[in-house]
């Protein structure tokens, strides 16, 4: 079985979201992992956009990095913008998708503009995961992402 991990800072929202995506779409063909080099919590925002799309990531957790074997990891997504991803060690396929992070400023903004940013982050994972198709990769057809 073939496993793809996501990682950004905090493993809040992109990698959470991403991992959430991925594994819609690559049901049970594929292991999905995400992890981050700071973990905090899963967003509350993350989860709301996940639920809008009927995808459950409510009892996800964050994870760092140093929990995560190297040598079971197929693929790493880093999906960090303006912050240092954190980097897994060893010999893997690498991709790197720089979003930005929607919960950056959060705490000054209304919550209908986290909202929107955070819709936005999603819907730009699910098209670079569409695009790069994941699913064929792995020998997989592609869900409803």
């Amino acid at each position: 079985m073939t496993t793809i991990l996501f990682m950004c800072v905090a493993n809040s929202a992109r990698s959470q979201m991403a991992e959430g995506l991925a594994r819609d779409m690559l049901g049970a063909g594929a292991t999905v992992l995400s992890a981050g080099s700071a973990p905090a919590t899963v967003n509350p925002y993350a989860i709301e956009a996940m639920a809008e799309l009927g995808i459950d990531i409510s009892g996800h957790r964050s994870k760092s990095v140093d929990e995560i074997d190297p040598a079971a990891i197929d693929l790493v997504v880093t999906l960090c913008a303006e912050e240092v991803c954190p980097v897994l060690p060893g010999r893997v396929r690498r991709l790197h998708w720089p979003i930005a992070d929607p919960a950056s400023k959060g705490a000054t903004l209304p919550a209908e503009e986290m909202r929107a940013r955070f819709r936005t982050a999603r819907d730009e994972i699910a098209a670079r995961l569409r695009g790069h198709d994941l699913a064929s990769v792995f020998g997989r057809s592609a869900g409803s992402v």
